[in-house]
């Protein structure tokens, strides 16, 4: 196959409040905005790349229970970053699925943490080792898939 991911689109409440958090917290650079007309948008990147854009025209907040968006995962380098983002994100005081870093399954080296955004989107932020000694939520699923 030779489909990868391009960017991610996100529809958000109210694009003030979802800036400030994929900027400030999570760290995106923002690439360009949009204010006329009541469109209101962002394109966030990490330096020169387009990774998400947030577009304000949902009405009500991210619903699990709904076809569509399951969970948005990002990567970090290690599982040191992964706990920096840990830190930032309690600071900010955002709603977290899981208390710390926990492995992605039984016996796995990867894992991370598991949050949500302003409108509760689910997020994960991972890494690829460094989760051997951490919980495991559910034995019996993926951590990333009932949150």
């Amino acid at each position: 196959m030779t489909l990868r991911t391009g960017h991610l689109g996100l529809n958000v409440t109210d694009l003030d409040r979802s800036l400030a958090f994929y900027r400030d917290v999570l760290g995106f650079t923002p690439l360009a905005e949009g204010k006329e007309d009541g469109r209101r948008y962002a394109f966030l990147g990490d330096g020169d790349s387009l990774v998400l854009t947030l577009w304000q025209q949902a009405g009500q907040a991210y619903d699990a229970g709904r076809a569509g968006l399951h969970h948005l995962a990002f990567e970090a380098g290690s599982a040191e970053r992964v706990r920096e983002y840990e830190t930032a994100l309690r600071a900010y005081g955002v709603d977290f699925a899981y208390d710390g870093v926990v492995a992605h399954g039984e016996g796995a080296a990867s894992g991370g943490i598991f949050f949500h955004d302003p409108d509760g989107t689910r997020l994960e932020i991972s890494a690829p080792t460094g989760a051997e000694d951490a919980p495991v939520p559910h034995a019996s699923a993926p951590t990333c898939g009932f949150f």
